[in-house]
């Protein structure tokens, strides 16, 4: 099944801003500092070149076509997740339907036991990056051992010469059990508080979006009481439904892909931008098209059998609108 083709009025003034879980970006060679076995052309799952071009190319597809439908362009800035290394982001945005944006990569390795990094790509010709850094999210796990998980990425940048603080996420999985490891997430959601009070600390103006796979709802308690105050606002809660979300899990919705954002993203300003709108990218090309798994992701595995999809979330996205 193909990307539609759209035929809606486009206005040039919005602005896609954009985070995709890329579900185990991962290159054909060994990292011997990772656990990356299963994703190899000797491994169970037969990770080759072959697939891993296939896959290069739909995320490809499905990016060009976040947002598209309303902006006519793809993200200026997109966060992701499960990107091995800086190279298959430099080859992502070197496939077919995304050559021609001149995208920029902003990418740091962290520590993730598994190699599992989050980056961001943005257009240059509509965002310039300032400052960036790796920031680590120090837990333990039940047996008061460090558990390496993902670092925050905080970019720093100019969109259209307004200033704008990017915060990208990828937190704590619920592999061991959501309750259980719900301290993890909520450690978390602190982390990105502690970024966000020392960036408002230096000017309670500054606009900021936080973004990033919680691997919580937006009603868990790290989002709902740790992450979003009252200086900020979190337009995914009202998308979140039984019957949509970003991922499905046994037969259920969860909305785990979030992007939010301060409270001043509300206000109308000559030569600033102000929110839109937001949604979920869950066209029916990025869906199982039949069977018992129909309108969920169209993933690259299910377990250790090859599907030959996109990815097993599907993208989230606002619309901001540059107000001239």
């Amino acid at each position: 099944m193909s990307p539609k083709k759209y035929f809606t009025k486009i206005s040039t003034n919005l602005h896609t801003i954009a985070f995709y879980n890329l579900e185990n970006l991962f290159d054909i060679k060994d990292d011997p500092h990772t656990l990356d076995d299963d994703f190899l052309p000797d491994s169970e799952k037969r990770w080759n070149k072959k697939r891993y071009d296939k896959k290069i190319f739909k995320l490809g597809t499905a990016i060009s076509n976040i947002g598209f439908a309303k902006t006519g362009k793809s993200p200026v800035i997109l966060g992701v997740a499960e990107v091995e290394n800086k190279a298959v982001l430099e080859d992502l945005v070197q496939s077919k339907h995304l050559i021609n944006k001149n995208y920029g990569i902003v990418h740091y390795n962290s520590p993730d036991e598994r190699g599992i990094d989050v980056g961001l790509l943005y257009q240059k010709e509509h965002f310039e990056v300032i400052h960036s850094e790796s920031i680590q999210l120090l837990v333990d796990n039940e047996y008061g051992e460090r558990d390496y998980t993902r670092d925050i990425l905080w970019v720093t940048g100019n969109m259209h010469g307004e200033k704008l603080h990017i915060l990208v996420n990828h937190w704590p999985s619920r592999r061991d059990g959501a309750e259980l490891t719900a301290y993890k997430r909520i450690a978390a959601a602190k982390k990105n508080r502690e970024i966000i009070d020392q960036i408002t600390a230096e000017n309670p103006e500054e606009k900021i979006i936080v973004m990033g796979d919680f691997n919580d709802d937006p009603d868990s308690e790290s989002v709902q009481l740790h992450l979003v105050k009252q200086d900020f606002y979190n337009p995914m809660e009202r998308l979140h439904t039984r019957y949509r979300g970003s991922l499905s899990y046994k037969r259920q919705w969860n909305l785990f892909d979030q992007i939010i954002f301060s409270n001043n993203f509300h206000k109308y300003e000559v030569n600033k931008h102000s929110f839109s709108e937001v949604n979920i990218f869950d066209d029916d090309f990025l869906k199982v098209y039949k069977g018992r798994y129909k309108g969920t992701p169209y993933r690259t595995y299910g377990g250790r059998k090859y599907k030959g999809g996109y990815s097993d979330h599907f993208p989230v996205y606002i619309h901001l609108k540059h107000n001239s």
